[in-house]
């Protein structure tokens, strides 16, 4: 099979070798447990991505939101992330049971700088804990607790790049297509309107948020 991209790169030597070694700061940050800093930040990150893959590699990347301080450490090497009502396609907790193994990106809006937390996970339907992360008064079904092995703080170039936090240099989006026209065209099917998607949209950011 043809390699899809030219110049295609096979080991990390290759890679080390066309740039500067990391700084000392960047080697040294890594931490295996969740400090009172770790703490802080996710008491007061209301987002996080989830990334996951299942046994034969195939990955997912899966957004996660609630209140600040909506995922509970409950110790130096233990979190819990409610699962709150989705699109019930169960991609992330699929590939969960397959391989636990998962890394977390915590962010805190205004904030450049996020937060890196790697280790492996479990699926629980523990009341006791479940209890401890409810989102909009409501336990959830289910909770992902995850066993931490790595933390460590990422810097901002990112988010500086992008201007993620700058309304100012945000893209306009007039040229664009709304959500709801994007999928009925990748459903492709003609009997699902732009207007129903719309209505069942709004039915569930409304009604069925927690």
């Amino acid at each position: 099979m043809d390699e899809p991209f030219p110049g295609s790169v096979d080991a990390i030597e290759e890679i080390r070798a066309s740039h500067e070694p990391p700084s000392r700061n960047a080697v040294l940050k890594e931490i295996v447990a969740l400090d009172d800093n770790c703490r802080a930040f996710i008491a007061h990150s209301p987002f996080l991505v989830l990334a996951t893959a299942a046994a034969d590699g195939r990955c997912d990347a899966a957004p996660k939101g609630g209140p600040p301080g909506f995922v509970r450490v409950l110790d130096d090497e233990r979190l819990l992330i409610p699962e709150a009502p989705g699109n019930r396609r169960f991609d992330s907790l699929a590939n969960l049971l397959e391989n636990p193994r998962v890394g977390l990106l915590f962010c805190i809006p205004g904030l450049e700088e996020t937060l890196r937390v790697n280790g492996d996970a479990w699926l629980t339907r523990d009341p006791d804990l479940l209890a401890q992360v409810e989102l909009g008064g409501k336990a959830p079904k289910l909770a992902i607790g995850v066993r931490v092995e790595q933390a460590y703080l990422h810097c901002g170039k990112a988010f500086r790049r992008s201007g993620l936090w700058r309304p100012d240099e945000w893209p306009d989006r007039s040229d664009m297509p709304s959500y709801a026209q994007m999928l009925r065209d990748h459903v492709a099917d003609p009997a699902v309107t732009v207007e129903a998607i719309e209505a069942a949209s709004e039915e569930s950011y409304t009604q069925r948020l927690w």
